[in-house]
């Protein structure tokens, strides 16, 4: 692959992972800026708490495949470096989008996305870090950064492969600064925990 189409992969998949889903969808189905509502934050969890089940849903799925598409075809195409380079560029597109004024989500569906992309286990296993975390203490943000910080164990394992690991490594680390509110929520004992409503 030259250089040039590797770097209009990694642009493409820097567009993929900026769309909305969570501003999109709460605006066109259910007539709600999700920005204004709840933590104010465009991914899952503020949309389970303020446009439901259904909304929640969709927008998980949306986001996850923002991270998981790009990466895939990198995969199947036997590129494991690009597929690192992509999911990256994905989740910072999800976090920094240009659409809402480079602000976004916290990159945590997408991210999970690309790595189910690398792995169906590595993915699984972290889907289950995350359940296992948010279920015992039932706050999501725990769940995301304890599933976001054992991800490069995960993938190392799963694929041996040193460029998506650093991507697990380096996502788990935007994921943890993105969450800096909520650990000082959680210190706080502020933090809102799942299945609460709206603040």
């Amino acid at each position: 692959m030259t250089v040039a189409l590797g770097a209009a992969a990694v642009v493409a998949a820097f567009l993929i992972g900026s769309i909305p889903f969570g501003y999109l969808i709460g605006k066109v189905a259910f007539r709600t800026d999700i920005r204004r509502e709840g933590s104010g934050n465009i991914g899952a969890m503020n949309a389970l708490r303020t446009l439901g089940k259904r909304g929640a849903a969709s927008v998980l799925v949306l986001d996850a495949l923002k991270g998981f598409v790009p990466a895939f075809i990198a995969v199947r195409a036997g590129l494991p470096d690009l597929a690192a380079c992509v999911a990256a560029a994905a989740v910072l597109g999800h976090c920094f989008s240009p659409w809402l004024g480079w602000r976004g989500g916290k990159g945590v569906a997408t991210s999970f996305g690309a790595v189910f992309a690398f792995s169906w286990l590595a993915g699984l296993l972290t889907a289950a870090a995350w359940a296992a975390g948010a279920g015992t203490t039932r706050y999501s943000s725990v769940g995301s950064m304890a599933g976001s910080v054992l991800t490069p164990v995960f993938v190392w394992f799963t694929t041996r492969s040193v460029a998506e690991t650093i991507y697990a490594g380096m996502a788990a680390l935007l994921v943890l600064y993105l969450h800096r509110e909520n650990i000082a929520r959680l210190r706080a004992g502020t933090e809102r925990a799942i299945g609460a409503g709206p603040s």
